[in-house]
């Protein structure tokens, strides 16, 4: 039986908050332009290990600073290839999910005309007014903008101060998907990186703005730590590291049904690659006694269920799926794989759906030939 766990539709349920993955969600909408000639990076990226970033800035010591259960490093102006104040964000496991670049003074755009173009080309995902106490040209409140863009595992945000004809960037952040809540340069704690405190002479400037977290900072970065490991963002899935931070995020906890609901379905399906069923099928059930509509857990009990040899719970699981989203492709597949034995006519019609409903689908493209071969010998049963 086959699972489905997918990031994006959780991101949109908890983006009011903030999914492993035996395959993609079924359709991936165009990637936002993201182009830039504004080069931050360099040679490193996200993913790489501790020692990988170290080895190559050879010639700086960062500053290490605790992020929760990781580390930050931090690369200050002065010594910085970027000109910015670079932080580098690692997790428990020595890996860089997250980057920030502060421009205290602003970073005047006009040389970048690729970068401008793209942001051009992008909506802006917040608007608001501050003030940035060194910048001597700017001292009132002005507009500013964040814009989002991206591949297909990464978000990019750069925070940017004026008006298109005449754009400073303040912030940029680069983080892999799972870690995007934790990572807008609208973050309290990132806004107040650009006080300087001591020039403060009244008015207001940015005590009061950014963002700050609803839930526990550590159930956070647990939960992405578990998702980066759980859905492969940095090379191969790891159902180990996955377990091992979801456990902990349930550990300091989340006070949201939906965040409780999704913690208890990450840690069933960690708990079924481990091997441990029945704590699968009791975390499953647990999410779906919080949040009983949701297509994605009843599939995935269905498939914790058909390992138990609970076919009959199996199939009325992967039905209900289908019942409560008619498109559900793999509910559809594993309806076809359970009743094929039985109703192999039926079973068909399953198959074909779940054909149609993944045509053109370049990560379907195996699942789709195996549900081929399956139709063709039933038919010349």
């Amino acid at each position: 039986m086959y699972r489905r766990l997918s990031l994006l539709p959780f991101l949109f349920a908890v983006c009011a908050l903030w999914a492993g993955c035996e395959t993609p969600p079924p359709a991936r909408p165009p990637l936002p332009p993201s182009e830039s000639d504004l080069d931050l990076l360099g040679p490193t990226k996200l993913c790489d290990s501790r020692q990988t970033f170290l080895a190559a800035h050879p010639e700086v010591i960062p500053h290490t600073h605790a992020w929760g259960s990781g580390q930050e490093l931090q690369i200050p102006s002065e010594q910085s290839r970027s000109k910015s104040d670079e932080s580098y964000f690692f997790d428990e496991d020595g890996t860089l999910v997250g980057m920030l670049f502060v421009f205290r003074s602003g970073l005047d755009l006009a040389p970048y005309k690729t970068l401008r173009y793209t942001l051009s080309r992008l909506k802006p995902s917040l608007e608001f007014y501050l003030t940035v106490a060194q910048l001597a040209d700017r001292q009132n409140m002005e507009g500013s903008t964040i814009y989002d863009t991206g591949d297909e595992k990464t978000t990019t945000r750069y925070l940017v101060l004026g008006d298109r004809g005449n754009q400073r960037l303040l912030e940029a952040s680069f983080t892999v998907d799972p870690y995007v809540k934790l990572f807008s340069p609208y973050r309290k704690g990132f806004l107040d990186r650009l006080r300087d405190t001591a020039q403060h002479t009244g008015g207001q400037h940015l005590d009061t703005q950014g963002s700050e977290d609803k839930e526990p900072f550590a159930s956070l970065q647990q939960f992405a730590r578990g998702q980066t490991a759980q859905l492969a963002y940095c090379g191969t899935k790891n159902q180990v590291i996955a377990l091992d931070a979801y456990q902990k995020a349930s550990a300091s906890g989340f006070t949201g049904t939906v965040w409780q609901a999704e913690l208890h379905h990450r840690l069933g399906v960690s708990w079924e690659a481990a091997g441990n069923l029945e704590k699968a099928k009791s975390e499953l059930l647990a999410s779906l006694a919080l949040r009983p509509n949701s297509p994605e857990v009843v599939n995935n009990l269905g498939a914790v269920y058909w390992k138990l040899g609970e076919k009959k719970n199996a199939l009325a699981s992967f039905e209900k799926a289908i019942l409560m989203r008619p498109n559900y492709a793999i509910a559809r597949f594993n309806v076809a794989e359970a009743i094929a034995d039985d109703n192999p006519r039926r079973a068909i019609t399953e198959y074909e759906t779940y054909l149609a409903l993944v045509e053109g689908i370049l990560e379907e493209t195996d699942r789709a030939a195996l549900a081929q071969k399956r139709v063709q010998a039933l038919k010349h049963q």
